[in-house]
């Protein structure tokens, strides 16, 4: 057996994107976009999100638009976004669809429900109305109005060059 150092499906570096090596470089937040009750509940890890100061203030995603999230937010529909922490990969995983989460992705961690979507206990968390969607790049780009925040813990989980790292309340990556 032989153990590579770079991960065997990678393409080879005279391959690959260098916008999206670009971004790889910015370290993002990361957080859960919900929406929907019940049943019809469905999640997305997003990480490409942009707070916008205003009166009202405005939040910016960018969405895959063949996920479950994509295909239901239209203006007027409703969002929560919920900021994970550091013990919530394994969770980012799940809801990116890159892990197993038996019996859905809501059965991770512990979601209560608001008017706006689901939000993951003890999180930080924004509700905001979706006003405009619109196809930008490979993605959907969604424009929410804010109307709800809610500030919990400070420590943040942050993805940058294909890791999880934690930002504690003094800045600090951990």
């Amino acid at each position: 057996m032989t153990i590579h150092r770079e991960h065997p499906f990678a393409d080879p570096p005279d391959a690959r994107d260098v916008l999206r090596q670009f971004r790889g470089r910015l370290p993002a937040p990361v957080t859960v976009l919900a929406s929907g009750t019940g049943q019809e509940r469905v999640g997305l890890t997003v990480s490409s999100l942009l707070v916008v100061p205003g009166a009202p203030g405005h939040v910016v995603a960018m969405v895959d638009p063949d996920s479950d999230v994509g295909t239901v937010l239209v203006p007027g529909s409703r969002l929560a976004v919920s900021v994970l922490g550091p013990d919530d990969a394994y969770l980012a995983e799940a809801f990116a669809g890159l892990a197993p989460a038996p019996g859905g992705q809501f059965q991770l961690g512990r979601w209560a429900q608001t008017d706006f979507g689901p939000v993951l206990q003890g999180a930080t968390w924004l509700g905001a109305t979706v006003t405009d969607v619109r196809p930008l790049g490979w993605t959907l780009e969604v424009v929410a109005r804010v109307e709800v925040v809610e500030l919990a813990r400070p420590d943040v989980l942050v993805h940058q060059r294909g890791r999880y790292l934690t930002v504690d309340d003094r800045g600090r990556i951990r």
